[in-house]
């Protein structure tokens, strides 16, 4: 079941952090935001499947925080 939560919950995550907008003067467009809006994505899908939602709050954070160095997703500035 934790299996299934941490793999559900990454790909979510970085989607997510992809629909940042490109301009380098947009406040979502860093990692701090990256990282809150992560977390927040990660509690909400451990929550809604079972799962512990701190250990999906830091999960999502650690994927939402990095999401800023994936080729293909918008840089931070």
């Amino acid at each position: 079941m934790r299996i299934t939560t941490i793999l559900m919950a990454a790909p979510v995550v970085l989607a997510l952090a992809g629909c940042v907008n490109n301009n380098p003067n947009s406040p979502a467009n860093n990692a701090a935001v990256r990282t809150i809006g992560g977390a927040g994505a990660g509690a909400l899908i451990a929550s809604a499947t079972g799962g512990s939602k701190t250990q999906g709050a830091l999960i999502g954070a650690l994927a939402g925080g990095v999401s800023c160095g994936v080729p293909g997703l918008p840089e931070c500035y």
